[in-house]
């Protein structure tokens, strides 16, 4: 389907958009459009790839008109364009709620008014039951570009959420490994805490699952394995041959003890795809009797889909997934790497 097509990624500068280009850059795509505002970055990638396929556009998600002139002749849209640390979206959620919300809203607006065939949006397992800024401002962005499905007309829009991104900014593996390499204790915030575990090349995937797959209004999610934070630095600690010592330290703020990737909402009309679950979109209109007069007795007994119900890693499976990451791959060799 993507044949001589046009593929735009905002954000296309991040983490995603460089797993993007690995996935594409040798197929029979017709055009990738990396749309960020850092030109540095692009930059980089320009020296990088060096590919007649490639090509940059700067602007910013938050200003429509930069969107929509991005957006000429293009076939399909990665929204991958988001503020994604938990601590600075905390700080800051006025700034989270201009790239996340209205940035999406500007896609999806520029993206119907263009005619584009189809846009997925990234989300996180944070926009379930959110209890941080950057999960409310995800959640928000969910239903801002869902919303938008019903006036889209031909340009089909869905959501893709996923899990915790093994080794991304700020996460725990790549801590795990400072301190080890600085002969400090790992320090742990709860030995129960459970995450989902999900290397980047799965986040495109389903992505990709998406385009192929999506109707309008559909948010897909991948189904994941799971580990405790106790587990992965038992078996970080037993690859770089470390001692175990280990100091917990207590939960810090915004966390959560498990992840969840699926409400018992969702997940009572949710479609088992096999590797992924597919929720349709909320069909009832603006009759809001419909919300007071009509329930659903099967949500009462449904189960949420979380890290701590999904299937948890042994040690050999987690060690095996650990053994393939790029990152841990070059900590092995005494190189530096940098987080995604």
């Amino acid at each position: 389907m993507f044949t001589n097509k046009t593929l735009l990624v905002t954000g296309g500068t991040g983490s995603f958009g460089n797993a993007v280009l690995k996935y594409f850059m040798n197929s029979d795509i017709g055009e990738i459009r990396i749309f960020s505002r850092d030109e540095k970055k692009q930059d980089d990638m320009r020296a990088v790839y060096r590919n007649s396929k490639l090509k940059f556009h700067i602007g910013d998600v938050r200003n429509y008109e930069s969107v929509r002139a991005a957006m000429t002749g293009v076939d399909f849209v990665f929204q991958a364009a988001a503020l994604k640390q938990v601590p600075s979206c905390e700080f800051f959620p006025g700034e989270a709620v201009r790239t996340n919300v209205l940035g999406t809203e500007n896609v999806v607006n520029a993206a119907a008014d263009m005619g584009v065939e189809k846009v997925i949006c990234l989300s996180t397992d944070k926009a379930v039951y959110p209890i941080n800024a950057m999960g409310m401002s995800k959640a928000l962005m969910e239903k801002t570009a869902l919303a938008k499905t019903r006036s889209a007309g031909n340009t089909t829009i869905c959501v893709t959420r996923y899990g915790n991104v093994m080794c991304s900014r700020g996460s725990v593996i790549p801590l795990f490994i400072k301190q080890m390499r600085e002969n400090n204790p790992l320090t742990v915030t709860d030995p129960n805490m459970t995450r989902f575990m999900m290397s980047l090349e799965d986040a495109v995937e389903l992505v990709v699952f998406a385009f192929t797959h999506g109707n309008a209004g559909d948010t897909f999610i991948q189904k994941a394995p799971a580990s405790t934070i106790l587990l992965l630095a038992e078996t970080l600690c037993e690859i770089f041959d470390y001692p175990v010592n280990i100091r917990e330290i207590g939960t810090r703020h915004g966390e959560k003890l498990y992840e969840s990737l699926l409400t018992r909402e969702e997940f009572t009309n949710a479609e088992d795809m096999g590797e992924y679950y597919r929720v349709p979109l909320d069909n009832r209109d603006l009759n809001y009797g419909k919300y007071i007069a009509n329930g659903q007795a099967s949500v009462s007994t449904a189960n949420d889909y979380t890290s701590h119900n999904t299937h948890q890693l042994t040690k050999d499976e987690l060690k095996s997934m650990l053994l393939k990451l790029n990152y841990v791959q070059k900590a092995l060799a005494g190189q530096d790497a940098e987080a995604y």
